[in-house]
């Protein structure tokens, strides 16, 4: 029987905890956050539960919750994941985050393999302080805690929900189709739309910190970034209504492909993000007129910060079944969505397309399942595949640092034959080059 540490309990980790609380596998399950009222309405509802009070700024107040637990599941804001890190190697736990970091770039630029490496010009050349403190500190997972867990026999798994997460399987799913690939594109399209306004049904500042950073590709071998909100591309598959227009983004999928292109990707040199909803168009112009930038100016004499003001403005995301309840009794005023792969490569010689469509229940449907949203319903119900994985001992013996797009065949095979049992599943379409272009 496993014990788990969840740290935050927020839309996704409590949908995660829902799911854990109601595996065989699970003995007991420790909730934690610094919303202690949050945990406590939880654990109410929960068999295997308790919770407790953590300030996850405090590296000891992380271990005295970690005690004995054989998984510690990361749903905390970025700036705590060293902490979360260092705790999992004092209590000799396997690790897994719904993210990635940005939080490590200094501990990788003064560590000696970092001070090498930007010394020799062995590191991509990003022009952007954010995305290249998040490129090195991945490079600080692999690098610096890969070893650590490898000694303690432990694994950590980084970027676990759905974007990134559930589709890096995907992702990963589409290589079996190809001999070479050369590019990929992940196009994710939240269609969930409201009659009220609710721009974002995951953490606000996630999604808006995101939206104000420029973007960020793998092109021809490197990264690079590129403009926020730009490289606009249209797709209309079969089930949508319209064409829908989808735009680079900062996210973590060519990150991560960047660092596996040639031992899981089939030698790729191109990968895009792209991404298209509601709180796309509205952080768009937002963009456009500065009111995403994170300096302070003085406005009549008072200093703001036209970031913070924006979020201030800001609906939470809705995680309590009353909450989300109101928006389905009200209707959507659209209930659609797509996340995609593109694999583009060849297989015996010829030019071939493996695109790979995600299913999955929309709002509506997610609430009549299991009360949650469909944001809840796909990225919470998408870790949780992964915390199955471990329960279920699918990584064996591997130990140290990998992201979510170095699952095995057989682990993805696996991932997907549970994700089945949730309503998630894949359909895929191998076409040859020469067809789409007719």
């Amino acid at each position: 029987m496993k014990k788990i540490l969840v740290l935050g309990v927020g839309a996704q980790g409590s949908t995660a905890v829902r799911k854990l609380d109601a595996e065989p596998e699970v003995g007991e399950i420790i909730c934690a956050d610094y919303d202690k009222t949050a945990v406590d309405a939880l654990v109410r509802q929960l068999t295997k539960a308790k919770g407790v009070f953590v300030d996850a700024h405090d590296l000891d107040s992380i271990v005295d919750a970690a005690e004995g637990v054989d998984l510690i599941l990361n749903g905390l804001p970025l700036e705590c994941t060293q902490n979360v890190l260092d705790a999992a190697l004092i209590v000799k736990a396997n690790y897994q985050d719904y993210a990635g970091t940005t939080a490590l770039g200094d501990m990788w630029a003064e560590s000696e393999p970092g001070k090498k490496a930007i010394a020799s010009g062995d590191e991509m050349e990003l022009q952007d302080p954010y995305t290249l403190s998040w490129y090195r500190s991945i490079r600080a997972m692999f690098e610096i805690y890969g070893p650590k867990f490898k000694e303690i026999g432990k694994l950590a798994v980084f970027g676990t929900g759905s974007a990134p997460g559930l589709i890096c399987a995907a992702t990963k799913y589409a290589m079996r189709y190809l001999d070479k690939c050369d590019t990929i594109y992940n196009f994710v399209w939240e269609g969930a739309i409201a009659k009220r306004f609710q721009p974002f049904w995951w953490s606000p500042i996630t999604a808006l910190t995101d939206m104000s950073e420029m973007a960020l590709a793998f092109e021809e071998g490197n990264l690079i970034n590129t403009p926020a909100f730009g490289r606009p591309v249209t797709r209309q598959y079969p089930y949508m209504e319209s064409r829908i227009t989808f735009r680079e983004h900062c996210h973590d999928e060519p990150l991560q492909y960047s660092f596996n292109a040639d031992t899981h990707f089939k030698g790729c040199k191109n990968a895009y993000f792209k991404y298209a909803g509601a709180g796309m168009d509205f952080a768009a112009p937002l963009y456009e007129a500065g009111l995403l930038s994170h300096e302070e100016e003085d406005f009549n004499g008072s200093k703001i910060v036209p970031f913070d003001f924006i979020l201030s403005h800001l609906p939470h995301a809705p995680k309590y079944e009353e909450e989300i309840k109101s928006f389905v009794d009200e209707g959507m005023a659209l209930d659609s969505g797509c996340m995609v792969v593109e694999a583009y490569g060849r297989k015996d010689d010829e030019g071939v397309l493996a695109e790979v469509h995600v299913n999955a229940p929309g709002f509506v449907e997610s609430f009549e399942r299991s009360r949650m949203t469909g944001e809840m319903y796909l990225t919470g119900q998408g870790g949780y595949l992964f915390s199955k994985l471990f329960l279920h001992d699918k990584f064996g013996d591997s130990t140290g640092v990998i992201s979510s797009d170095m699952l095995t065949d057989e682990q993805v095979d696996e991932y997907f034959h549970y994700a089945a049992e949730l309503g998630i599943t894949l359909d895929t379409k191998i076409r040859k080059v020469w067809e789409i272009a007719e």
